[in-house]
């Protein structure tokens, strides 16, 4: 009688599976959605999607698509690229486009932003579901919409209610920082925090590699650095307690390892920055290359947290030889248009003190501007010539705000952070600038009040309704012109304190969410009460993928 009752409910169980709706109000908001939840269109299994199939990027977007369906709800989609009947479409090109004036004779077509190349339109009616696109970027923005739009669970169909959404992005710059090297995290992790990335439309890592307490990054001419300098002795027990653990802790990227992670990356539409932090910061390669710092060392990996003041000695000859090898084979493994050189926190006591910075410092015939120091001026003369060998290599300069101090030349970048102020100088000088101010976008400060419910973590306190509150182009600061300088904005992920895949998840989501919404809609769409009820599917969807986050939200 059991087996026959079990044997019924087997046969039931697919029809006692209800259809579920898709709700379309996803984070972060689309620019303009218009939706008719009287009408819907209702996919089900074994429906077609129609596509180029000659193109793999097209190909591999609605691969994408086919996935994550099935993942969250079940419902297998079909390939079917040649029937033009198809009730799921990717089309490449916009209706309005076409529609558009001719150029007249003689002129040039408008290019493309950048934004505009990763717009979409997605239109839900009763032939089924459209996505358009100007470039495959935005079919991959249109899937991840529909992604977190779909009902996470197990279900006989989905409900599409009638929809149109016209979308892109409000600044060209949508990062995330993640720093490695205080605490090294395997490629899958890395996978795991670009995966979060892209979903919610973020199109930039930038990777911290290098630091006092540990060197990333695998460079071929120098076999032993990394090797080395990867690797510190002990680690520190809590905030500088005088206390260690007593354990070896390392581990490095090799150069095929990070080309992985670039295509990995890539794949995803996202672009991942290196940091090489010079010239301070620099103890775990003063440990391989005691000859690279003022005193001759011997320089340990740096067991504790802080900033130390053991630096890279600019007046040896030696020290640019070897920051141009190691950035020469950063840039030979990251396609990246933009490189991070770092320039914060640089301590000057040693170079005061240090002959061959002195001679150094009379060769260049700097003297004092009552402005900036000696020695302020000699980081700039390194500044200065890390950013020529990249502009020769086609790359740009990315600088903490410090490097704004000395002067920088037309191409460089300024990463504001202590505070929005450095920002904000630099686009008045017309420099193109990131927003990532300690006060909205540091992610390593607690998000809760009550830092004893949360991992040990550096101090501060940073809500979610903080980072939601973030406004980067600072209009009461700048004039609509001088806003155009600035790129966009990102949160950073500082890991003193942070050892461990959960932690950086905790510490990552939700503020994730609230820094896309920064990045992705236009302030006029922004709703914070609106946001946290949006914030609930969000939950959903961590707890199915089985990534950590923080349930609370101050």
């Amino acid at each position: 009688m059991k087996k026959i009752l079990l044997s019924i409910l087997l046969v039931c169980a697919p029809a006692l599976m209800m259809a579920e709706r898709a709700d379309f109000h996803v984070i972060p908001m689309p620019q303009s959605i218009q939706t008719d939840d009287s009408q819907v269109f209702t996919l089900q299994t074994g429906m077609g999607i129609a596509y180029d199939a000659s193109d793999p990027e097209v190909a591999r977007n609605v691969q994408f698509l086919r996935q994550w369906v099935e993942e969250l709800t079940g419902v297998k989609l079909q390939l079917t690229p040649d029937d033009q009947k198809a009730p799921i479409r990717f089309v490449l090109g916009f209706p309005t486009d076409k529609k558009a004036k001719k150029v007249k004779k003689g002129q040039k077509p408008a290019e493309l932003t950048e934004q505009q190349q990763e717009a979409y339109i997605l239109t839900v009616d009763q032939s089924g579901l459209t996505i358009a696109a100007r470039k495959p970027v935005g079919f991959f923005r249109a899937v991840q919409t529909i992604r977190k739009a779909l009902p996470i669970k197990a279900v006989s169909s989905i409900e599409l209610p009638f929809t149109t959404i016209t979308d892109e992005p409000r600044f060209v710059y949508r990062g995330a920082m993640l720093d490695c090297a205080r605490h090294y995290f395997s490629p899958d992790v890395i996978k795991q925090y670009l995966d979060m990335l892209a979903l919610h439309g973020c199109n930039q890592l930038h990777w911290h590699l290098t630091e006092d307490q540990g060197w990333r990054f695998e460079v071929k001419a120098l076999p032993e650095l990394a090797k080395k300098g990867s690797v510190r002795e002990k680690t520190v027990l809590g905030r500088n307690t005088g206390v260690y653990d007593g354990l070896p802790y390392g581990g490095y990227y090799t150069q095929a390892e990070c080309r992985e992670l670039v295509n990995y990356a890539a794949e995803r539409y996202i672009n991942i920055i290196p940091e090489i932090d010079l010239p301070g910061h620099m103890m775990g390669a003063l440990h391989v290359f005691p000859n690279l710092g003022c005193t001759g060392g011997p320089y340990p990996v740096w067991p504790i947290w802080g900033v130390s003041r053991d630096v890279l000695c600019p007046g040896n000859p030696e020290t640019l030889k070897f920051l141009k090898t190691v950035v020469g084979e950063l840039c030979d493994v990251f396609p990246s248009k933009f490189i991070h050189i770092g320039g914060d926190e640089c301590p000057k006591d040693r170079w005061k003190e240090c002959p061959k910075c002195q001679a150094k410092i009379k060769e260049l015939g700097l003297k004092e501007d009552g402005k900036h120091s000696l020695t302020d001026q000699l980081q700039t003369w390194v500044n200065h010539e890390m950013e020529q060998f990249l502009s020769e290599r086609g790359r740009d300069m990315i600088g903490w705000d410090e490097v704004l101090e000395g002067g920088l030349t037309e191409g460089g970048i300024v990463m504001s952070w202590r505070g929005s102020q450095g920002g904000i100088e630099a686009a008045k000088q017309h420099h193109r600038v990131i927003m990532t101010p300690t006060s909205h976008c540091y992610i390593d400060y607690y998000q809760l009040k009550d830092a004893g419910a949360q991992p040990l973590g550096i101090g501060g306190y940073l809500p979610v309704s903080k980072v939601y509150s973030f406004e980067p182009q600072q209009p009461e600061a700048l004039s609509e012109e001088e806003q155009k300088y600035i790129l966009g904005a990102q949160v950073n992920l500082w890991t003193e304190y942070v050892a461990y895949p959960e932690h950086v998840f905790y510490m990552l989501l939700p503020r994730l969410d609230a820094i896309s919404e920064v990045q992705w809609t236009q302030p006029a769409q922004k709703n914070y009460d609106n946001f946290r009820e949006r914030l609930n599917h969000m939950f959903k969807l961590y707890d199915k993928l089985g990534i950590a986050y923080c349930h609370k939200v101050e």
